[in-house]
Parts: structure tokens; sequence; C-alpha cells
């Protein structure tokens, strides 16, 4: 499956998942076939997409998790990992990150910009030398994001090819 699709198919699970939100006044509705009922100051798990129908109309306030706080935190553990050790990362970072600078002031998009370029650099110059060097294993794959993984099994492909291509087949 392309990288396109991957990251789709899991923005639409992502988008199916649960997250907390607080009415900010008494609130009956149906959205799109789901029924919402709330008081003011409830708080109450709903499906993301739902969530943020809800937001966009200033019914809800989302609280999400603070993805700043997790790409500072997934940064810290990159610099820190061995050089050809990946630390772990969540399968949905990366969407999950991106859905949450969507909604950032520019000031605050910018630095997590920078932070984000920093530890996909990183992380991308180790994912190359472990692809190009092995399949991809189950624990590798536990500490890699879905996109990372298309990406890992893309390298590592392609480094097969490129030394099929030089070296011959080997019989």
């Amino acid at each position: 499956m392309e990288l396109e699709d991957v990251i789709k198919v899991h923005s639409i699970g992502y988008g199916l998942e649960d997250v907390k939100v607080e009415f900010k006044h008494d609130l009956k509705m149906d959205v799109s076939g789901v029924q919402i009922e709330g008081k003011e100051n409830e708080m109450m798990n709903i499906p993301r997409w739902v969530a943020n129908i809800l937001e966009s109309e200033k019914h809800v306030i989302l609280h999400d998790q603070d993805m700043i706080k997790e790409l500072k935190q997934a940064k810290v553990k990159e610099d820190i990992a061995d050089e050809d050790a990946l630390a772990t990362l969540e399968k949905h970072f990366y969407i999950k990150l991106n859905a949450y600078l969507k909604k950032l002031e520019t000031v605050d998009f910018d630095k997590a910009e920078s932070m984000l370029n920093q530890l996909v650099r990183i992380r991308q110059g180790k994912i190359v030398r472990l692809a190009d060097s092995s399949k991809l294993t189950s624990d590798l794959s536990s500490k890699l994001s879905v996109e990372e993984e298309v990406y890992y099994n893309q390298i590592h492909n392609a480094s097969l090819a490129f030394k099929e291509q030089i070296l011959g087949k080997k019989k």
C-alpha cells in the first residue's frame, strides 16, 4: 500500500477514536446520524470526527493530549537513543501531530514545525541505515509510526533491488 493510502486509512481510524469534550452549553443534536446530548460543563467521550464538528461550531471544548509536549518528549528520547536505535513512537504520532498543528497559531506552529523537522531528520537517517541492512522485525516495527513502516519497507526494497542490479541475482 502506498504511503498516501496508509495515511488516509489510519487518519479515518484516528477520527473514529473517542476524545474527551466539555460542553459549553446544554446541547441536544444529531450529527450525521450520531445523537449527541450533553449539559453545560459536562464531560463526555465522543468520536473525534463529531468532536471536531462540534468544536468548530463552538459547542464543545476538546480536551486532547498536548502534542507539543509529546513532540518535545519524542525529540528528547530520540536524541538520547543510540545512533543505531530508534525510540518508540506511537503508531499514529504524525497523524495526531499534524491534526494538532493545523489548529496552532503561526508562532507556535513555526516552533513546532522546526522541532518536527529535527525529529524527522534524525529518525529518517536511522531508518535508512537500518532498512539498508535488515528486513523489518516485529520489535523494530513496534517502534515505528505507520508512515515510518511504509518508508522503511520502501527503503529496504529499493536497497535490495539496487544490490541485485549491481551484484546480480544470487543463485
